[in-house]
């Protein structure tokens, strides 16, 4: 079969087309010296092709956040009572992850050149900031009725942020190589370890008094004290002894 028959390339779809003219024009002129009409060109379509798209230059440096900011919005949506909401906003974290280990190449690149440009630095933590916020609307609802459950439910969502962008830029750092989900997952632990397992409730210890054996005020009464595992022992002896006055 000789090679003039040959089935022709498939094109990539405009959208990444685009992308990959831009980020080319970029690494050859830079960021400020490369214009849409030159990205366009560089594509072979037009100025309306591109916007179509993204609304300005800034938005093709960042072409997969809307998705995965979707992605994470749905994914808290579909939680339930039963998701422990700690481990439920790491997991939407490991999301945004995700989106930047599926090509390596591409976000170290931006890595480096949002380093480059202070107005692209400027969008990407107006991004981030888009992420935090969407954790802690998730977490505040969790945590309603709770004391400070809005306090708590922001300091969590920025540590969540935090851990994660640590794990990620050293992963960033090393160009790319190794395992970055375990770079970000070591950092979130950080994150579960202080918040997980009491992040809901009220208080670490929960306290019944049961009166066995006679009526309050019997010496033979027996107080049963229910608490979590990790309750520091003051808060323990605390609240037993607030008890024992009640009983």
């Amino acid at each position: 079969m000789s090679s003039s028959s040959a089935a022709p390339t498939a094109k990539p779809p405009m959208r990444e087309a685009l992308v990959a003219a831009a980020f080319r024009l970029f690494l050859e002129r830079g960021y400020e010296q490369t214009t849409v009409d030159d990205i366009v060109a560089l594509a072979g379509v037009g100025r309306r092709s591109f916007f179509r798209y993204f609304p300005s230059k800034e938005d093709v440096v960042f072409p997969d956040h809307e998705r995965c900011l979707a992605d994470m919005t749905a994914f808290l949506s579909a939680g339930g009572a039963e998701h422990e909401p700690v481990r439920r906003v790491c997991d939407a974290a490991r999301l945004v992850l995700r989106m930047y280990a599926e090509n390596p190449t591409f976000s170290v690149q931006r890595y480096r050149l949002t380093k480059q440009v202070p107005g692209l630095r400027a969008y990407e933590l107006s991004v981030v900031w888009r992420y935090e916020r969407a954790l802690a609307e998730y977490l505040r609802g969790r945590f309603a009725g709770l004391p400070d459950g809005t306090l708590r439910a922001d300091v969590i969502a920025a540590s969540v942020v935090a851990a994660h962008n640590n794990g990620l830029r050293s992963w960033l750092r090393s160009h790319g190589e190794g395992d970055a989900g375990a770079a970000v997952d070591h950092a979130l632990g950080y994150v579960q370890k202080a918040f997980g397992r009491s992040a809901e409730v009220e208080a670490s210890v929960r306290v019944n008094p049961v009166p066995v054996g006679g009526p309050a005020g019997d010496p033979d009464d027996v107080v049963v004290l229910a608490c979590r595992r990790d309750a520091p022992l003051w808060r323990v002896v605390q609240e037993l002894e607030a008890v024992l006055g009640r009983v």
